[in-house]
């Protein structure tokens, strides 16, 4: 066998139900050990409702390191835009196609492949349909044996680090990145009924920010899990207050007893000054140096890595809202350390 016979697929554009997509990432190539060499990838995978406004900042990141990475776009399905044909995230946006059923209901959306368009599922805030997006973006980064790590990212998301310096942290980790607590406002979400219709217990029951960055062992995991997604589906779809984002990966790693877990993201977010039930969106005119050093230098020593006390924290931050484009821009070279 060559090297061709081990070569990842050339795109992300396929007419895969959900059930074959799952069925084939979730028999990926579990070794850590290739046949021939390569540069470990770090797998970006974007959950947005359509245009990415800070694109610009991200092209600049990703600039001159083509063999590091890999993106992958989940979009809202009645977006019908696209990256232009020069931009590193030009035809990355995954076709998502829900069921057998709807495939042949939507023939057209098919056909559509071809420009680009991916035909999603429609996500709400807080539901369910977050996490289906969130496993068919790993899903379809698991199809690409040299993806190694897997970073969830949103359009308001940021890198406040160069993409050596996120490559080096990341395939350097022996844990995953995931946010997770158990107690306080966590176990008051905890609704009776759901004990009562699922085998998830209170003591499993965990919170934690949806930003995750994982390796390939938990995000096999991750799209392999059938029977605690399905209890996630079935009690809590339509049901706002589940919040299932913020709830079903922290409960899943603890009923996996999943001990590789730094149980913390490595996205900042401003909780200090929340906006109702979500951080704090940066504007323009708060985009200074000392914003961005301050993210970097957040936690300080708190932050362990590899058992060790460790100054990073934070590779990644949002909320930043559109307007932040041009002083984020500005201040890339000196303080992120890109473009």
């Amino acid at each position: 066998m060559g090297l061709m016979s081990f070569l990842p697929p050339s795109g992300v554009i396929h007419n895969m139900t959900d059930e074959e997509l799952f069925w084939g990432a979730s028999m990926a190539p579990k070794l850590h050990r290739t046949p021939y060499h390569r540069v470990p990838k770090i797998a970006f995978l974007f959950l947005v409702r359509g245009d990415l406004p800070l694109r610009p900042l991200w092209e600049k990141f990703f600039a001159g390191h083509q063999e590091l990475y890999t993106i992958y776009v989940h979009a809202d399905p009645s977006y019908t835009g696209s990256p232009p044909a020069d931009s590193v995230f030009y035809g990355r946006m995954i076709p998502s196609q829900v069921n057998q059923a709807a495939i042949k209901q939507n023939a057209l959306q098919l056909l559509r492949h071809q420009s680009l368009v991916g035909f999603a599922q429609k996500t709400k805030w807080g539901d369910v349909s977050l996490v289906e997006a969130e496993r068919r973006l790993l899903a379809s980064a698991l199809l690409d044996p040299g993806n190694a790590r897997f970073v969830l990212l949103s359009e308001a998301c940021i890198p406040v680090r160069n993409l050596t310096a996120v490559h080096a942290f990341l395939t350097g980790s022996a844990t995953s990145f995931v946010d997770s607590y158990g107690g306080g406002d966590c176990r008051a979400r905890y609704d009776r009924y759901f004990a009562e219709r699922t085998n998830i217990a209170v003591e499993h029951w965990r919170k934690g920010a949806q930003w995750f960055e994982v390796d390939r062992a938990l995000a096999l995991e991750v799209v392999a899990d059938e029977p605690y997604i399905r209890m996630f589906r079935g009690f809590c779809a339509g049901r706002w207050r589940c919040l299932t984002d913020e709830h079903y990966l922290p409960t899943l790693l603890s009923l996996l007893g999943w001990a590789r877990n730094a149980n913390r993201t490595l996205t900042y977010a401003d909780w200090k000054r929340p906006q109702g039930m979500h951080p704090h969106t940066h504007e323009a005119a708060e985009v200074t140096e000392e914003l961005v050093r301050r993210i970097r230098e957040d936690g300080g020593d708190r932050c362990f890595y590899n058992g060790a006390r460790n100054g990073i924290c934070n590779l990644f931050a949002r909320k930043f809202a559109p307007d932040t484009l041009e002083p984020l821009l500005r201040l890339a070279p000196k303080v992120m350390g890109f473009g």
